[in-house]
């Protein structure tokens, strides 16, 4: 990070660092470098467009953030896969920009074992969706694999989350699990600010 941007960023020891990615649609190009068929988030379909993998730094106490680095998904010239590119984004912060952060917050697309155990690692801590076939034990090993989505959750795990491995991370790494519930209905939702 150069020096002229640094001083801009509001730095936190508890500063979370966001991982996403997105495609910037280009459907109506005839031909740009770069752009592929890819999986669009956006349209919930494959669409033709440049991949671009992005790091967000926020200011837990302020609310601000900053992006902080971007990668171009670009397979055919780098080789690299957005996870290669978010391993390197998350080593250079730690190595080189020397930011303080504290939190990871990532998609279900990065929850995987190499990039959690990193972060785990690291020190840091970590939030991602998984998806509800992912396999996990809540039973300490007493019972098989089961998907997500057909955990039982008490009153207790229900606010507190639950205790579970994941399949194929290291016996002794467990991860708490949390039960989100969406509701799409914004009416019954209310704020007096």
């Amino acid at each position: 990070m150069g020096k002229c941007v640094l001083p801009l960023i509001q730095i936190h020891a508890q500063g979370y660092i966001i991982f996403d990615d997105t495609v910037l649609d280009k459907r109506y190009s005839q031909e740009i470098e770069l752009s592929r068929k890819q999986y669009s988030g956006n349209e919930h379909r494959v669409v033709k467009g440049i991949g671009l993998v992005n790091c967000v730094y926020v200011n837990p106490e302020t609310g601000h953030f900053w992006v902080i680095d971007y990668r171009l998904y670009d397979p055919d010239g780098d080789g690299k896969s957005k996870l290669d590119h978010v391993l390197d984004m998350l080593q250079n912060l730690i190595y080189y920009k020397l930011l303080p952060f504290r939190t990871v917050l990532m998609d279900s697309w990065y929850a995987t074992k190499n990039l959690m155990q990193y972060i785990d690692k690291q020190g840091k801590i970590y939030y991602c969706p998984l998806k509800k076939n992912r396999l996990v034990d809540d039973t300490g090993g007493r019972e098989t694999y089961k998907s997500i989505s057909s955990l039982e959750w008490n009153e207790s795990e229900q606010k507190m989350g639950k205790i579970i491995k994941i399949k194929a991370f290291p016996k002794d790494q467990k991860v708490k699990l949390f039960r989100v519930i969406v509701s799409t209905d914004l009416r019954g939702i209310y704020s007096n600010e």
